[in-house]
């Protein structure tokens, strides 16, 4: 027969192992990682309505179900990483170019309404689940740029496993290109794209644009977003082309390739790697030379109802190469031609940049972010809005002033 001392203890016991029991149960919901589609790389593009519509009835899971939407299709490609197939160290085989993806990586695509509609198409042909949670590149292509990218940046912003390190870049040309691309660099081709971003920022050739700050800029009031313009070249290796630069969530224009630098500059992002020739007296006379560190300084002021913005920017230049053995660059006033020449073209290349960027509407600069900070009770009482500083921005003035010097020549002077 239990005593009362020995019932104490069982309901003890019992008490302790229901507190104890949702520590104990962490391997419930598992999913190994062999059974995930783990996705490294999305690219989206515009589709013929025919081609979609005869795909779509092979493939969808709302044909004949509901009314579908009248806008266009999208086709919808997927590298997925193949478990076993991505090495982990240097040692090991299965990379490399010359047709490698499909060692490392399956590409897959589909067509849809939307991109969930897409999405959820893919899913019905890949027998594990789709996880998002390791994927690194978005590429759209430029015709979707210019449609508008609203349901796409819904899409991923409404998931949690996407990252905000993630890169989105638009691409020239088909997007789904890049998904298949094998460069000879990189075992996984999605991480190829990657790096090639990553590694312009620590070399000053592209300013930092991850997902997560794309997403902020294009949320805020005096500030549009911008994305990486890249292109396929012949070798399967990508070319950054300049910055693909939005009002809302649709592109309305691209840069040069060298006007990144001009954004970089105007921004003071360090470092800088940019190279250019600078013409002296005549064409024979020609030298090269790189930025090296960049400062910037913008001033906002309120004339005639308008703002007018004071942009202060000096560079550290390096002398890099001539071709001439008549420029005698150790020459002081030799240098100072330089600072000089160099120094006049790149006020033209900053005006001409940002006149661009105002006949466009599209302030990605940031100076309505300024005029917030700087002048808010203008801003509350004269724009107020998004769209209205997008009318504005079209109307401000600006002053650019420049100071270049020159701080090495190299080893060789003559």
């Amino acid at each position: 027969m239990l005593t009362t001392r020995m019932w104490i203890k069982i309901i003890r016991t019992l008490c302790a192992v229901t507190l104890a029991a949702p520590f104990l149960t962490g391997c419930w919901d598992r999913l190994e990682i062999e059974e995930r589609a783990v996705v490294l790389g999305v690219s989206i593009d515009k589709v013929n309505m025919e081609t979609a519509e005869k795909e779509e009835d092979e493939i969808s899971h709302l044909r004949g179900t509901i009314p579908a939407p009248g806008k266009g299709m999208v086709r919808v490609a997927v590298q997925i990483a193949l478990p076993g197939r991505i090495p982990l160290g240097p040692g090991e085989s299965g990379g490399g170019g010359g047709g490698s993806v499909g060692k490392t990586v399956w590409v897959i695509d589909v067509v849809g309404h939307s991109l969930d509609d897409a999405i959820m198409n893919l899913q019905q042909q890949v027998s594990s689940k789709l996880f998002f949670g390791h994927l690194r590149v978005i590429v759209i292509s430029e015709a979707v740029a210019r449609n508008g990218l609203e349901n796409i940046n819904d899409y991923f912003r409404r998931n949690s496993e996407v990252r905000r390190m993630a890169w989105m870049m638009v691409a020239k040309g088909q997007a789904r290109k890049l998904m298949l691309a094998a460069p000879p660099l990189e075992r996984v081709p999605t991480l190829y794209l990657m790096s090639t971003l990553d590694e312009g920022i620590r070399m000053g050739k592209f300013p930092k644009d991850y997902i997560g700050i794309f997403w902020s800029n294009v949320s805020k009031k005096g500030q549009e977003g911008f994305l990486p313009y890249v292109e396929i070249k012949k070798e399967e290796n990508v070319e950054i082309k300049g910055l693909a630069y939005f009002v809302g969530d649709q592109m309305v224009g691209v840069t040069k390739p060298l006007e990144i630098a001009g954004y970089l500059g105007i921004k003071g992002i360090n470092p800088a790697g940019y190279r250019v020739f600078v013409q002296l007296s005549n064409p024979e006379q020609t030298i090269m030379t790189t930025a090296t560190h960049r400062r910037s300084k913008i001033k906002v002021q309120i004339k005639d109802g308008i703002p007018h913005f004071t942009i202060g920017m000096g560079i550290e230049l390096n002398v890099e190469g001539k071709l001439s053995d008549e420029i005698q660059i150790n020459n002081p006033e030799v240098l100072r031609m330089i600072e000089e020449k160099q120094t006049e073209e790149s006020v033209k290349s900053y005006y001409k940049l940002i006149k661009d960027s105002q006949e466009k509407g599209s302030d990605y600069f940031g100076f309505g972010e300024i005029v917030r900070a700087k002048k808010p009770h203008y801003w509350n009482k004269r724009i107020k809005t998004a769209e209205e500083w997008g009318k504005m921005y079209r109307n401000c003035t600006f002053d650019v002033k420049v100071t270049l010097k020159v701080r090495r020549i190299g080893m060789k002077g003559v």
